[in-house]
Parts: C-alpha cells; sequence; structure tokens
C-alpha cells in the first residue's frame, strides 16, 4: 500500500534545525519542511474513509485473516501452496494493522490539524506510515507472483513440480522474499532526518517536527538520483513486472483449466476413469480458486501500477503535468480499495473450499468430524493431496 505520492523533499544544513528560538507563524502546506500531516491526503476523503470505515474494516481484517492463519496452521493443512497463503495473510494484516492506530490518532479523532512532536513521534509516524506498510505490501505483492509460479508448475509441469515444489524451498522461498523486501525499504530508515522547531499556533507556542532529507543523501548521493532509483525499483520489480506476470500467468493457468475441463469430460463418458476424474476435479478447482484470488488481486493493484509510473514520469523524467491534489485524492481511494480487498481472501477460501469450511467449523465444534477424515491425507480442501503434495479442492 503506497503512501502519498507527491513528498517533498528541503534538506536545511543541521545548524538551522537547532535553532529552536525562532518562532514560525504559519503551517500552512507551502512550508514544504514541516511535517503536517493535513496537507498529505485531502481530508474530504480522508475523513471518513480513513476516519471511520478504516477501523471497521480493520477489525474485520484482524478477524478474517486470523482465521485464514489458524486454519492453515492446522497439522493436515500444512502445503506448499498453504503456507505461501498463511504468509499472504499476515502480510495483509500487518500492512493495515502497522498504520492503523495513526489512521485512528489523525482521522477518527480528529487530530489531523494538530503539530506533530517530539521528533520520536514524528520518527515513528513515518516508520509506521510509509516504511512498514511499503513493506509488507511488497512481500504481499511478491508471494502471489510466487503462488502463481507454483500453480502454474504444479498444473503445466507436474515433473518439475515433485523436485522444486517442497516444503523447504518453500520456506527458503518465503525468507528470500520478506528479506528483498526488507533490503528494499532498508535505506528509508535513514533517509529523512526530523528536527524540531517552535511555531505560533492558535495563538500558543509549540513544537512541530521538521521533515528534511538526510546529509548523506543530499551530500553523497543526491536526492535526484536516490528517489529517482527507489522509485523506478519500485515501479518496474513492485509493480509493473509483478503484474504483467501475473497477467501472463493467469491467462495461462486459464488455458489449461480449460484443457483439464475438456479432458474431464472425455473421462467422465469412460466410466472406468472415475478416480482419475475425481483428481482432475479437484485440481481444477484448485488452480480456479487460485485464478480468482490473483484476479481480485490484479483488480486493485494495476490502477496504483499505473498511477505510481505516471507520478515517476511526472516528477523525475519529463516535465511535471499530473494534478497532484487529484493524484492524492486517486491515490486515497485506490488505497482504500486494497485495504478493502484484505478481507476477500477468506470468502473465496470459504466459497470454494470444502477442506477450509470443515476445518474452519472444527474450531468451533470440537466434536465435530471433518467429513474427510481431518488426517493429513487432505490438504487445503476437497480431496487428497497428490504425488507433488500439491494443494488441491
Amino acid at each position: 500500500m503506497e503512501s502519498n505520492t507527491t513528498e517533498s523533499y528541503t534538506y536545511l544544513e543541521p545548524t538551522d534545525l537547532d535553532n529552536n528560538a525562532t518562532l514560525i507563524t504559519d503551517l500552512s502546506c507551502n512550508a514544504t519542511h514541516h511535517l503536517n500531516v493535513t496537507c498529505e491526503l485531502p481530508l474530504t476523503y480522508a475523513i471518513p474513509l480513513y476516519g471511520y470505515f478504516m477501523p471497521i474494516l480493520l477489525v474485520i481484517t484482524i478477524v478474517a485473516n486470523t482465521l485464514i492463519v489458524v486454519v492453515l496452521s492446522k497439522r493436515h493443512m500444512r502445503t506448499p501452496t498453504n503456507v505461501v497463503l498463511m504468509a499472504m495473510a499476515l502480510c495483509d494484516m500487518f500492512t493495515l494493522l502497522i498504520p492503523a492506530p495513526w489512521f485512528i490518532y489523525m482521522y477518527t479523532f480528529g487530530n489531523h490539524y494538530r503539530p506533530l512532536a517530539p521528533v520520536g513521534v514524528c520518527y515513528a509516524y513515518n516508520v509506521m506510515n510509509e516504511i512498514l506498510p511499503n513493506l509488507f505490501h511488497t512481500s504481499s505483492i511478491w508471494l502471489t507472483l510466487a503462488l502463481a509460479v507454483q500453480r502454474y508448475i504444479y498444473v503445466c509441469h507436474p515433473p518439475v513440480a515433485r523436485k522444486f515444489c517442497t516444503m523447504p524451498n518453500v520456506n527458503k522461498g518465503l525468507f528470500y522474499i520478506i528479506f528483498a523486501a526488507t533490503l528494499h525499504q532498508g535505506l528509508r530508515f535513514f533517509d529523512t532526518k526530523f528536527g524540531e522547531e517552535k511555531i505560533l499556533w492558535n495563538n500558543e507556542e509549540h513544537s512541530v517536527c521538521t521533515k528534511t532529507t538526510a546529509y548523506w543523501v543530499v551530500h553523497y548521493v543526491t536526492e535526484d538520483v536516490y528517489y529517482t532509483c527507489y522509485y523506478l525499483f519500485r515501479i518496474i520489480f513492485v509493480h509493473l513486472v509483478p503484474c504483467f506476470a501475473l497477467v501472463v500467468l493467469n491467462v495461462l493457468l486459464f488455458k489449461a483449466l480449460r484443457q483439464a475441463q475438456h479432458r474431464r469430460e472425455q473421462l467422465l463418458s469412460k466410466k472406468t476413469q472415475k478416480t482419475e476424474c475425481k483428481k482432475l476435479r479437484d485440481s481444477n478447482c484448485t488452480t480456479l480458486m487460485l485464478i480468482v484470488v490473483v484476479t481480485v488481486f490484479l483488480t486493485v493493484e494495476i490502477p496504483l501500477a499505473v498511477v505510481s509510473t505516471l507520478h515517476v514520469l511526472s516528477s523525475g523524467i519529463t516535465e511535471e503535468f499530473l494534478d497532484y491534489y487529484m493524484v492524492n485524492a486517486v491515490v486515497l481511494f485506490i488505497n482504500f480499495f486494497i485495504i478493502l480487498s484484505y478481507p476477500i481472501n477468506f470468502a473465496i477460501y470459504c466459497g470454494m473450499s470444502r477442506q477450509f469450511r470443515e476445518t474452519f467449523k472444527e474450531l468451533f465444534n470440537k466434536g465435530a468430524e471433518i467429513r474427510n477424515g481431518g488426517s493429513s491425507r487432505y490438504s487445503l480442501v476437497n480431496g487428497p493431496r497428490t504425488c507433488t503434495n500439491e494443494t488441491v479442492l
């Protein structure tokens, strides 16, 4: 989930930040070195979406994704595919959970207009509202891509799946994804310097944070190079390439699904092939479920990729051509719809996965037996694991 795409970076010498005796009578959006939350988002939309609807979505997301993790962590549900689904649920939940306290404080309780201080609070706001959410959202994007690649291998190259789609390899893949996402955001913890200044606000003296680009960025890298490299990397490897790859994989999986369905119809005409027909049906259901999951993901991610690309072109490569008030409003709504999509996977699993539903029911009814026996022979939903240990519906 992206933060405000129109950040301004103004460098001040360290001696300027130490002059706390100077009173500044304006906390307007023109004072670009002040951390002014009011200027970050259009309040007309931010207050109702982040202030009123977001706390409700937060509760729903925490409950839904926690249930996903609990269900998929059951012993008889542990498969390579389920591990990726569980990691996706955790990353989605943390993407919203970490900035949520600030959303509630700023927009629900109406404190967005107040000067933010001291320095530690401002640094925490920056980390929790921008850096960590981007870290987990990046991880979620790459995990979704890994899920699609894994399913493509299961469906189209079963012999390869036996070798590569194993629990040890999946666990290594999860570690590499989280580690790469952390490296991608690592420098963001140190690229901004916060200080304090005194201002007159409501005829009273208050401290307010100043936000400037770190000394090492300005003098050793330059702001243009640093932020251009960061955003270009993000546009290419976090948005465009994953979205394009997911579209291609979704099309290939859909074609494979059509071919498998045609094969199943042929097997149905041969009554001696009932076992093979059932396995094919189970595999088709799983493929269809993951296609739906990826489609929901692409629906909310592609608009963000387009807006982010236009922002980089407008601010760094060509002459500025975007209306950034409109851009901020669009990004606000895109982020809200991304948040809205987080609990949807739980509904998809419940609606398309019999084994998931049965395991979920078992959480609240210890005496109930899962229809298929609840043994380790079964994975996410209807049916036994295949020889490749894939998840089948």
